[in-house]
This record gives C-alpha cells, structure tokens and sequence, in this order.
C-alpha cells in the first residue's frame, strides 16, 4: 500500500510584515519528502489542497494519506472523499514530523519547531464504568517473544504497528518489554471494542504523589487522554515507578493486554504502545 504522511498548517509570523501563510508538506513513512507547497491564508482551503495533491502524485496518488492535527481533518475528509483516497488520522507520524522540523531548520530558523507540533490537550476523561475490568497488573516480557507471543494466540483485537515491533525499533530481544494487563471479565469484549474505536498510543504512569499514589493515563486519538486507572497503595506506586523505568530501557515500548481472566488460556486483545 502507497502511504504519504502529511501535514497543512499555518506558519507562525516572525515579522509583523509578514503576510500569514500555510505550509503542505508530503514525506512518504520512510521519510522520503515528496513534496511542499505554500500559500496565502486565504487561499488555505480544500480546493488548493486538492490540486496540491494532484500535483504531487504526477498521476500516481497514494491509496491512503495519514495526518496528525486535529485541526485539518476536516480538510483533508473533503479532498481524500474527491480523490478517492483513504484518511487516517494518526500520532504515528514521526518520520513526517523529522522531516519537518528538519525544513523548518533549514528554512525558518526563528521558528520553535516543538511550538509548532504542539497540540492542545483535553484534561483526562474517567474511563467509562461499563468498560472497568475486575482486576489489572503490571507485566513484562522480553522483546524477542513479543512476535511469538501474538502468533501463538489466537487474540480477537489486536494492534501491532510494524514501525513498532522491537527488530524495526533496534531493541535487543532480550530487552524486557513493560506493559499492563487488564483482567476484563464479561466486560473483556466490550473494553476491546472500544479500545479499538480509540486507537491506544499510549499507557503512561502518572504520580500523585511519588511513592504513594497516582494513575495510569490512556493517551488515544490523535488528543485523547482518559484515566485507565488510579490507585493509593505504596507498592504498586513502586511498580507503577519501575514501569516508567521499563519504559525507558525499552525505548518507550510497552503493551497493554486485555485477557477475561488469569488463567492464561484465553487473551482478548492485545496492543503494542510506544508514545509520540
């Protein structure tokens, strides 16, 4: 399948002179920039957008485009529905946010690229009570069985980026891969479900009080962000902290899996995390 990531957003004014511009920028995931075009405020619309397009793809559109701002997804609906080109709006567009800040350097160099990736946050929402498993716990396993773990099992939901697996990362195979596991019971199917509409990017430990409290964060979408879970105890505050460690040995890989029980016989669904 032809990908081309891409962003189309206005360039911040350095100058009071300056007149307020956009800037489309096409790489394809491998970082391969395809193409770049500018143009006034007023001319930042779907019609421009499509023609940009047309011309970057010489007759050869991609089958889908992938975008990161909530802000253009509107857009970006319009011009991929005339194209006939499918839209994914995704955090995995690290390859297309280098290449970016790499022009923004070489073009712009009064310009923060971190301001301009920035993207405004919702405050976490509860997870909905309907989805609450009977139990959770902190798990690992090393980065080399990650792959037979997922063909070994037959896992109904299940969400494994290529870019993400541990040989496409560099990560050795015996690098110990953190992650949570949710014991759904007859709500297993359910959390799965929506699991699935929320696209996971992320599960992250956040401390209320370090050592003592706090909760783990689901970051989905491309700005979603809701309470998985919190807690007051010590030492699973110890854990939650060796996680994070985990994490960072790890490159920022870890999982979450959803099983109906402990038993280790059945496994609902499974999703290879790393945050952007």
């Amino acid at each position: 399948m032809v990908i081309w990531q891409c962003d189309f957003y206005h360039i911040p004014v350095s100058q009071a002179k300056e007149k307020p511009s956009w800037l489309l920028f096409i790489s394809d995931p491998d970082g391969n920039q395809i193409h770049t075009g500018k143009c006034l405020q007023a001319e930042a619309n779907s019609s421009w957008l499509i023609e940009q397009l047309r011309q970057a793809g010489k007759g050869n559109l991609p089958e889908k485009i992938q975008i990161f701002r909530p802000q253009i997804v509107g857009l970006f609906k319009t011009a991929t529905e005339a194209l006939s080109i499918e839209l994914e709006s995704t955090r995995r567009t690290r390859t297309l946010k280098q290449k970016i800040r790499q022009y923004m350097d070489d073009n712009f160099s009064t310009l923060s690229g971190n301001k301009y990736f920035a993207l405004d946050k919702p405050p976490p929402q509860p997870l909905p009570e309907s989805l609450w498993g009977e139990n959770w716990s902190f798990v690992s396993i090393a980065a080399g069985e990650i792959t037979n773990f997922i063909e070994d099992r037959p896992i109904p939901f299940k969400e494994i980026p290529e870019s993400l697996l541990p040989m496409n990362l560099g990560i050795a195979s015996n690098v110990v891969v953190p992650g949570i596991v949710v014991y759904g019971g007859r709500n297993s199917f359910s959390l799965c479900r929506w699991l699935q509409e929320q696209k996971p990017v992320a599960l992250n430990y956040i401390p209320t009080e370090i050592g003592q409290s706090g909760g783990l964060v689901l970051e989905s979408g491309l700005v979603d962000r809701w309470i998985f879970n919190t807690f007051e105890d010590e030492s699973v505050a110890q854990a939650a902290k060796s996680y994070e460690d985990n994490k960072q040995i790890s490159d920022g890989l870890h999982f979450l899996l959803i099983q109906p029980d402990d038993s280790g016989m059945t496994y609902t669904g499974f999703w290879l995390l790393k945050d952007e």
